[in-house]
């Protein structure tokens, strides 16, 4: 699986997201007692081999690792220190150690098919297709690493409301719950603040407290189903099979969501996945048409005006993800557009990713602080694998974007993997 460049290189180590004891030590120690709130842990720095030599032309990328394991289609992904989360609908989450990318354990089956995940301090909250999120920690007491303490809404949530019957809606498929349950399908996650949001096929955007895992709003967010989730400086954005993305947000830290925006795509177009620049500034979106959108929001967040409307794929966009000024895009033809944040929003493509056989539906990246050459991408598809590449930050600035070269000599061919 490791093998030399056949090229020049230059060696650069990168440390991973954290830097503590690893986990696979803490579930072997003689410690009886559960690991504290502190984030996912990174044991080691990490030896990378890139190419010395820049990009040319419009790129095309070839896959540095295939990882099978999956039973299902992967639906999601997540980073958190030095491994990589990746759920499918087949109901199993592996956990993939870097840098070797090996699968040091898989937990989760049997809960329903995993819709989004995402990581917290030590704990994980996963999605599900029964509607109800469930929470893992990483625990010391068993032979599973990470296990299941709760399940969203908690108990003690339940208890303390079904007596009421002001507590009760009605959901679309007529039948009454409790306003903290969802009726569907949780199709995203996103965290911010202290607070977890969850969007669903019932059309409905809940907050859930960290601290004690209670549900503290319910909001009739959508006129469809919500496919998308992101939250960023205290503003939430909801992407809708209703064509819209909508802003909400507080005014105080004790005060309810309200909406702030709404962001229109094209009529009749469902929008599948929605991201944010760290700045708050641009907001993207990914439709079932094929476009990516792009709107800028005013100095108060409380207007947006469109200032991009590409068409990125020949197939639905599925996902999208944001690294620097770097826009990745997953789509349902298979491939991945890599695409660069131009002046005003817009966006040019500088690569496009092709290697999946089937859509891909998640995306994640993580850029190495000391690495400035490039960033590692991660997708999960429909084919059941999740594929890691290499996408450099320097390409050539004359790209011809409707005629691809093939790799070129400088490519990446392969990672070392120390």
């Amino acid at each position: 699986m490791v093998t030399d460049f056949a090229q020049e290189t230059i060696i650069l180590s990168t440390p991973l997201l954290s830097a503590a004891t690893s986990i696979r030590s803490m579930s072997s120690s003689s410690s009886g007692s559960e690991v504290d709130d502190s984030p996912f842990p990174s044991r080691r720095f990490d030896e990378y081999r890139i190419p010395c030599k820049p990009f040319s032309g419009f790129e095309s990328y070839r896959s540095l690792a295939v990882l099978s394991g999956h039973v299902g289609s992967v639906s999601c992904l997540a980073l958190c220190g030095e491994f990589i989360l990746s759920a499918s609908q087949g109901k199993d989450i592996i956990v993939w150690q870097q840098p070797d990318l090996r699968m040091f354990t898989k937990f989760g089956q049997g809960d329903g098919s995993v819709k989004a995940l995402v990581t917290v301090g030590n704990k994980v909250f996963t999605a599900h297709q029964d509607s109800r999120i469930r929470v893992w920690k990483v625990s010391r007491r068993s032979e599973n690493v990470f296990r299941l303490v709760d399940t969203l809404p908690t108990t003690k949530d339940y208890l303390g409301k079904f007596m009421k019957q002001s507590n009760y809606v009605q959901t679309r498929r007529h039948r009454k719950r409790l306003w903290i349950e969802h009726a569907d399908s949780i199709s995203c996650l996103s965290v911010f603040g202290g607070l977890i949001y969850s969007g669903s096929w019932d059309k409905t955007l809940k907050v859930w407290r960290i601290s004690d895992l209670k549900c503290l709003e319910s909001i009739k967010a959508h006129d469809d189903a919500i496919n998308g989730l992101v939250a960023c400086r205290g503003m939430v954005y909801s992407a809708s099979a209703d064509g819209k993305i909508k802003a909400w947000g507080r005014e105080g830290s004790k005060s309810s969501h309200s909406l702030k925006g709404i962001l229109e795509g094209h009529k009749d177009v469902s929008l599948n996945s929605v991201v944010v620049s760290e700045d708050g500034r641009w907001v993207y979106g990914g439709g079932s048409d094929g476009f990516v959108m792009g709107w800028e929001g005013s100095a108060d967040f409380v207007s947006w005006k469109l200032v991009c409307e590409t068409k990125a794929h020949q197939m639905a966009v599925l996902c999208l993800c944001l690294v620097g000024e770097f826009l990745c895009s997953g789509s349902a033809d298979k491939s991945i557009g890599i695409w660069k944040r131009e002046a005003y929003g817009k966006i040019c493509k500088v690569g496009v990713i092709t290697g999946h056989e089937g859509p891909v539906k998640c995306l994640q990246a993580s850029s190495p602080n000391s690495v400035g050459g490039g960033f590692l991408l991660y997708s999960g598809g429909l084919d059941k694998t999740v594929r890691v590449w290499w996408v450099p930050k320097q390409h050539s600035a004359d790209h011809k974007e409707d005629n691809p070269t093939t790799p070129s000599s400088t490519q990446v061919k392969s990672i070392t993997l120390c």
